[in-house]
């Protein structure tokens, strides 16, 4: 069985989790040839961790580490190859690639911005947000919950944090939405042709940053321009990986968060009954739902030393999978997995990652979700699908899980009862 490519097919991408449940079943370590090797690295054989267990392990391992290129072993490079565009290079400075003093110095820049206490200081205009975007939604009557809150909410928020121009916002996301969905295939042709759009991006992010030199603000990438850390600044590279990375996981998360929550609510009425009855238990289900819809699938790691992982021996340089949809349905970490439960606790789940790397935007797009998710509840309470379920569109992104469209019909509390 081609594992890398039925997780890249249309059905599994609709379903995954009884595909899931087989990998699971296969054993602890999955060898396959993967067609997605992150930088061109390495001889396309990878590891892949399905079970709650062995990718929490994998977290906790400092000799599994994010730094693809400060490897070396027998067909794997340190550096890049000299074909990678200069473009590819300049993203390659993002502080999700390093680790250790170098991934530190980079965090420790970004960290205070998003810690739990400041972000919680948006939580206001963020329902303001939502009240519009839910109102305008509601006097249509219907809804793509994506196009009309689920992916402005948060890429509002986290432009409005960078200082981002409202007309460099949608153009932002249109690249950003080619870039990695063509990485996504694994088909580096489709990759490289859009190059050209790589370029657009990294144009646009230098005159973002160049624009934030000649006239601060009080958002953060003004910060980030002037930011010293014992009296070390960012280059203008690391400046543009940081813009490149916090701008994408700003917002990428949430987007699937709140459009994969919808779904998973509606199509468990008692759930969304529930959540409506008590909405004290928010808390408690952005959490679950985190868990039960994994807006983010899978991340990566690679050996810097040989290792053995249940009877398997990973080489020095090798890249390993951390299926984390998989593991957050492992039913040997939690009692019916399979299961929506909005109460659910303890639920330890991997959808931020774990340890040095755990997800800088965590208390963001935990806040953004709470905010939209309960609003949607409180207003649409009988709201419904407008299409036929199976009709639906999944991202073609085996890293992603996340719906292309979701089509509501939107009624008011009491408004079928009354016609």
């Amino acid at each position: 069985m081609d594992i890398d490519r039925e997780l890249r097919s249309p059905r599994v991408r609709a379903n995954p989790f009884p595909f899931y449940e087989k990998l699971r079943a296969m054993g602890p370590v999955l060898k396959i040839r993967s067609a997605y090797r992150p930088g061109f690295v390495g001889s396309g054989t990878s590891y892949l961790l399905t079970r709650h267990e062995d990718v929490s392990s994998v977290f906790r391992d400092p000799r599994f580490v994010s730094d693809r290129f400060a490897i070396s072993g027998p067909g794997k490079s340190s550096a890049n190859p000299w074909w990678v565009p200069r473009i590819f290079r300049t993203f390659q400075n993002a502080m999700v690639g390093k680790d250790g003093a170098d991934h530190r110095r980079l965090r420790d820049l970004v960290h205070k911005p998003f810690a739990p206490g400041m972000i919680d200081g948006l939580s206001g205009r963020i329902q303001q947000l939502v009240d519009r975007m839910l109102g305008e939604a509601g006097r249509k009557g219907q809804s793509d919950l994506i196009a009309d809150l689920a992916l402005p909410l948060p890429l509002t928020v986290i432009s409005e944090m960078m200082g981002v121009p409202d007309r460099e916002r949608l153009q932002f996301r249109r690249m950003m939405l080619r870039l990695t969905e063509s990485l996504a295939t694994g088909n580096l042709t489709r990759f490289f042709l859009n190059f050209p759009v790589a370029l657009q991006m990294e144009r646009l992010l230098r005159k973002l940053v160049e624009l934030r030199r000649r006239e601060p603000g009080l958002d953060l990438l003004t910060a980030l321009v002037h930011a010293e850390e014992a009296g070390d600044r960012l280059t203008v590279d690391e400046l543009v990986a940081m813009v490149f990375l916090l701008l994408l996981a700003g917002h990428e998360t949430t987007v699937n968060l709140i459009g994969n929550g919808a779904l998973a609510l509606m199509e468990h009425p008692d759930q969304l009954h529930r959540l409506r009855e008590h909405p004290e238990l928010i808390d408690s289900a952005i959490e679950e739902l985190l868990r039960f819809t994994n807006p983010v699938e899978q991340l990566f790691r690679f050996a810097r030393e040989d290792v053995e992982i249940k009877g398997t021996l990973i080489p020095r340089g090798s890249m390993v999978i951390l299926h984390l949809s998989s593991a957050n349905r492992d039913e040997a970490a939690f009692e019916r997995a399979g299961e929506l439960d909005i109460a659910r606790s303890p639920n330890k789940h991997v959808s931020f990652g774990h340890g040095a790397h755990y997800c800088l935007g965590a208390p963001l797009a935990r806040l953004e979700g709470r905010i939209a998710l309960l609003e949607l509840v409180r207003r649409f309470p009988e709201m419904s699908l407008a299409v036929p379920p199976e009709t639906l569109r999944w991202r073609a992104s085996a890293s992603l899980h996340g719906l292309r469209a979701l089509p509501l019909h939107l009624s008011p509390p009491g408004a079928r009862a009354a016609a």
